[in-house]
């Protein structure tokens, strides 16, 4: 399967780079598997010959047209990480031929993938509609609001629906980038991974920052302030809601609305932030590390540090000494 990647004004460098260099890894590695998977052949495509990158460095590419023989399209991010300024050049005139060329690529039927704010340009482009998709875990809550259409999962490293991938921040490109090698050879992306030493990262919600997600909403930030200075006590969301000036309904839809959770689960993730900070930077044993952030058990405060990944398995066994 030939691949064409994208190159545009703006384009984030470390993304373009860790694309192609993946890509370029798998197919030097080919060989040493016992029964190789096809080669690729991998373009890198542009609007104009020239193209400068976020960094500022110049990437020469063929023509888009070049692109139409391709099975798939792989659209990096933009270098831009504030909201409005990525929202208005998605939306705007200078993403025109990117949102337009991507329109025509899954009009044929061709897979298209990006990462982190490309996937901004995939959903303003109306691909990602009635799809299951990731973005960037910091920019979730704008991503929800401006596309209502899309099923956002936001913890997800790399999700694929529907002929449409997506993955999530920054480096997340890698993560892209093995999954497309690991479409043709699973062997091949696990040999890849191990000589770029690159872990297995099924999820963002070990590095996702419940306080940065709550600052998108006066009412969730309202309610995140009252729910810190009450972490080792029961959940009480009406005295939360009350704390934060609205009802108890109206603080379940704006926590709904801006982090795609419940208020009690989103006092959880705070309870697993702040557990996880004291375990990595204290003595404190699990069970006072437990009780601190209102959990009477240890074992349920292991449990829920498992699922979100966000403690190292080292920190539990010093936990236990």
């Amino acid at each position: 399967m030939d691949i064409a990647v994208l190159a545009y004004d703006g384009v984030f460098d470390t993304g373009l780079s860790s694309i192609l260099d993946v890509l370029a890894a798998a197919d030097s590695m080919r060989g040493e598997l016992p029964q190789p998977p096809p080669a690729r052949r991998v373009t890198t495509v542009g609007f104009r010959r020239r193209v400068r990158t976020g960094a500022g460095h110049t990437v020469t590419t063929r023509p888009v047209s070049a692109a139409e023989d391709a099975g798939l399209l792989l659209v990096p991010a933009l270098a831009e990480r504030g909201p409005e300024a990525l929202t208005a050049h998605v939306s705007g005139p200078e993403s025109a031929s990117a949102r337009r060329l991507v329109r025509e690529t899954r009009s044929r039927g061709v897979p298209v993938a990006s990462a982190c704010t490309g996937t901004f340009l995939l959903a303003e482009s109306g691909v990602l509609d009635g799809r299951r998709a990731t973005t960037s875990w910091w920019l979730a809550p704008v991503f929800r609001k401006r596309y209502p259409a899309v099923v956002l999962e936001e913890t997800s490293m790399v999700t694929s629906s529907r002929g449409v991938t997506t993955a999530g921040a920054a480096f997340g490109h890698v993560d892209l980038a093995l999954a497309v090698v690991r479409m043709t050879s699973p062997a091949l992306a696990d040999l890849v991974a191990r000589y770029l030493v690159v872990d297995e990262r099924p999820s963002q919600s070990a590095y996702t920052i419940p306080s940065a997600l709550a600052q998108s909403d006066p009412v969730v930030a309202a309610f995140e302030r009252w729910a810190r200075l009450h972490l080792g006590e029961p959940v009480a969301i009406k005295e939360g809601a009350a704390a934060a000036g609205v009802s108890e309904r109206t603080l379940q839809r704006a926590v709904q609305r801006t982090l795609g959770t419940s208020p009690v689960r989103f006092v959880q993730d705070l309870r697993v932030e702040q557990a996880t900070h004291l375990l990595r930077t204290t003595g404190l044993s699990l069970e006072a590390v437990a009780r601190r952030v209102g959990y009477e058990h240890a074992n349920t405060l292991r449990v829920l540090l498992r699922e979100r990944a966000g403690v190292t398995a080292g920190a539990l066994r010093r936990s236990r000494r």
